[in-house]
């Protein structure tokens, strides 16, 4: 069965995601800090009949990141690598003038070099897959100027360009970075508490992702509401 990695696997999109491809049969090794909230996904995720590891860590930490792809070599390799793990820089957030440096430095750390850092892992079993292919999770906020949004968009927007430059260098792969526009989830939650309006949940949005693993169209940025309405 094809395997795959996703980071961020315990909540939101990424539990989505871990979700529907195991309906379809994938193989899963999944990562997310908190330890009891990815055992219990995990269980979850692991009714549909596939193998699921999960291995908590902190994608920032490159130990942790070589055994995520030591486990999925153990289960045949890596066909797909979700990155999807992220850090906000501030919770809630702020205006520059006031983004502690620290935080944003962790949200390039987490949002673009471990993404980048996995990448570099994993990328040996990815070419030896017959449809090898990487999703990071951008954002809107990585393209538009929001106020308050200014640490977590510039972390993305580093993400969005290490992907345009390996769908370049790795032609034999598919890149794909995936805005899934705003969803009720936690981070949204931490990132803006006082705004309640209501927003699609993960489940609705991780069938765009099946899309493009369906359709594999050619490596770049693609939205999931335009994916959803194709």
């Amino acid at each position: 069965m094809p395997v795959a990695i996703i980071t961020g696997a315990s909540k939101g999109l990424g539990r989505a995601l871990a979700g529907a491809l195991a309906a379809r049969g994938w193989d899963l090794v999944l990562d997310a800090r908190g330890e009891a909230d990815l055992a219990r996904a995990a269980r979850e995720v692991a009714a549909h009949g596939t193998r699921v590891e999960a291995r908590p860590g902190d994608v920032t930490d490159a130990g942790h990141r070589a055994e995520l792809v030591t486990v999925a070599r153990a289960l045949g390799g890596v066909d797909l690598l979700v990155s999807n793990a992220s850090a906000l820089g501030a919770e809630p957030l702020v205006r520059l003038a006031e983004l502690p440096l620290a935080g944003l430095r962790r949200a390039l750390e987490v949002n673009a070099v471990a993404a980048l850092g996995l990448v570099q892992e994993a990328l040996p079993l990815l070419r030896e897959s017959a449809a090898g292919a990487v999703i990071v999770v951008s954002s809107d906020a990585a393209a538009e100027a929001y106020p308050t949004w200014g640490g977590y968009g510039a972390s993305k927007a580093a993400l969005d360009q290490l992907a345009a430059v390996l769908g370049e260098e790795e032609p034999g792969l598919r890149v794909w970075a995936v805005d899934p526009g705003d969803m009720a989830t936690d981070l949204y939650a931490a990132a803006v508490p006082d705004d309640d309006g209501p927003r699609p949940a993960p489940d609705q949005v991780a069938p765009a992702f099946l899309r493009l693993l369906e359709r594999r169209p050619a490596s770049g940025r693609y939205g999931a509401p335009a994916l959803l309405g194709a």
